[in-house]
């Protein structure tokens, strides 16, 4: 009867962890929505990062257009120059884990060989033990979620676990703000482009098409993007060495 007992009070806790661990992500769900744009979501995904998992800094890095990799939130200063570190070309997780789309985790700096010049940095900034995890969607690794702390062994595998779940939650919000922020460029280029348009139009008396053609005509000679040769009518009323 006594097993019996222990084995329901253990289911009983068991279920009132997961509701727990289920009812913060739903938090993180709604405020990862909330939150404006790219920078605003990982944001919140860090702050995040640091009350559910057993970390004292958190960073994402995320890879942007040309390959190049960026760094829009971090909690901590240690964790900026740990990234920058890397990708001015020093070996290191960060860049295992973009590379091999896998998770990749340091029980304990002092006792990792893999990457010396990073080890000697990270030690130097008073950090012990580290886990990336990759934010994948179904176009590729999108970025890294960084998480670290002054403790050796502090990524057991429910942290690890945990954090694979927050890194799911966060690719999606990351690719969803990145394609809303796309759309509304998008949407402000269309304004910007007939806004200049309509001033060409009445200054110079063209048509509609004559008009676009000028705007681009310019665009290309100069190699500017179409929005900004935009901008520049919309704000000067007129091009520079406007031929129409």
């Amino acid at each position: 009867m006594r097993q019996r007992t222990s084995r329901g009070s253990e289911l009983v806790d068991s279920q009132q962890e997961h509701g727990q661990v289920a009812a913060t992500f739903a938090r993180l769900a709604v405020e990862m929505h909330d939150a404006v744009g790219v920078d605003g979501t990982v944001q919140a995904i860090v702050e995040f990062a640091l009350q559910a998992l057993s970390c004292d800094f958190a960073g994402v890095a995320l890879r942007a257009h040309g390959g190049h990799t960026e760094v829009p939130a971090v909690t901590d200063p240690t964790v900026a120059e740990i990234y920058q570190f890397q990708m001015l070309g020093a070996a290191g997780p960060l860049v295992e884990c973009m590379r091999s789309r896998t998770a990749v985790q340091v029980p304990d700096v002092v006792n990792d060989a893999r990457w010396p010049q990073w080890a000697a940095k990270v030690l130097d900034l008073g950090v012990r033990s580290v886990l990336d995890v990759p934010l994948q969607t179904a176009t590729g690794t999108i970025g890294v979620l960084g998480l670290y702390s002054v403790e050796p062994d502090a990524f057991g595998p429910d942290e690890e676990a945990v954090a694979h779940i927050l890194a799911q939650h966060a690719s999606v919000a990351v690719a969803t703000a990145r394609r809303e922020e796309t759309m509304a460029l998008a949407v402000d280029a269309r304004k910007l482009v007939g806004q200049a348009m309509g001033i060409l139009m009445e200054r110079f008396d063209l048509d509609a098409a004559r008009s676009f053609a000028v705007l681009r005509r310019f665009s290309q000679a100069q190699n500017l993007k179409l929005r900004h040769v935009a901008a520049l009518v919309v704000e000067n009323g007129t091009l520079p060495e406007l031929d129409a």
